[in-house]
């Protein structure tokens, strides 16, 4: 009888330690490809329904069909994008809610992290909440074996480009803790602070043509271009590049969702969006990122 009271109360304490201990639930979307004009509607809903408290933080990857140039929110599309160069390669278009330069989403796996600005432990500051949410992605990284570390710019010249970028080009340089694998930069993010809620999203480069990728932009001469594409190739890499057999996106999803998992010491739980959040999501798309007004006011 002794035995069995002991064992019942180990059993109390096991429970409220699993309890006082369990890791927080997040939500876990995969969307698959997607438009260009759904992807950002569904990132701003997942942040508005998120400070609305209807659902928890949310891990979200997703794709791009068709390829897409997106800009950041401050970029002029006129002044630096050639868009007769978009229409003719078939290419989608969009502006983001998020700050950055501009980026072709191609072979990638794009996420979006949404969390509360108030999260536990999560950094004040921008900086350092890339460098937090950042984590799952530098885990990924090594989950599928590369060498990745985070960027620091070193000097203060580079320090005042990311203040005053040099070219409209998201992958010419890395910022404050993006991703580098062999000092060349594979991942780019941007971020968004909104009614108390963080929205990070970026690009996880699987391959990189370049030659598209340049072929979207204004240049002042071919000699521009050219001296562009150079130093291109010299500060980002694509991870394909990097390795013998390519990487599939099922084998980044599975590597990157484990990241964060990790990272960030949550239960992620698989979640799909609802009829009516889907019409929500159609209609803020409708109304904003697939009107000419929000792509093109700048």
């Amino acid at each position: 009888i002794y035995y069995k009271r002991e064992l019942k109360d180990s059993r109390v304490r096991l429970l409220k330690c699993t309890r006082r201990y369990k890791m927080k639930q997040w939500y876990f979307i995969n969307s698959g490809p997607c438009r260009p004009s759904f992807n950002m509607a569904l990132d701003e809903a997942l942040l508005n329904w998120h400070s609305e408290k209807l659902i928890p933080p949310v891990i979200r990857f997703y794709e791009w069909n068709p390829a897409t140039l997106s800009i950041g929110y401050f970029q002029k599309a006129h002044q630096n994008i050639d868009l007769e160069a978009v229409r003719r390669q078939g290419l989608g278009f969009v502006r983001r809610p998020t700050g950055g330069r501009a980026v072709l989403h191609e072979h990638e796996l794009t996420y979006s992290v949404i969390v509360d600005e108030e999260y536990p432990n999560m950094p004040k500051t921008v900086t350092e909440a890339y460098r937090v949410i950042s984590e799952g992605i530098l885990l990924g990284f090594r989950n599928l074996g590369l060498d990745a570390y985070f960027s620091v710019p070193d000097t203060e010249e580079k320090q005042a480009d990311l203040k005053q970028p040099k070219s409209a080009v998201c992958f010419d340089a890395p910022s404050w803790y993006e991703l580098v694998v062999e000092g060349r930069k594979v991942a780019g993010s941007a971020q968004t602070r909104q009614k108390g809620v963080i929205l990070q999203h970026g690009a996880i480069l699987l391959d990189l043509d370049e030659e598209k990728l340049l072929s979207v932009f204004k240049f002042a001469s071919d000699e521009m271009r050219e001296k562009m594409r150079l130093k291109l190739s010299d500060k980002a890499v694509a991870m394909n590049r990097l390795v013998d057999k390519p990487f599939t996106i099922a084998q980044c999803i599975t590597a990157f969702k484990d990241g964060f998992r990790d990272a960030l010491k949550v239960e992620l739980i698989p979640y799909e969006l609802t009829i009516e959040q889907i019409a929500y999501v159609e209609q803020l798309e409708k109304e904003k990122y697939a009107n000419y007004e929000w792509n093109f006011k700048r």
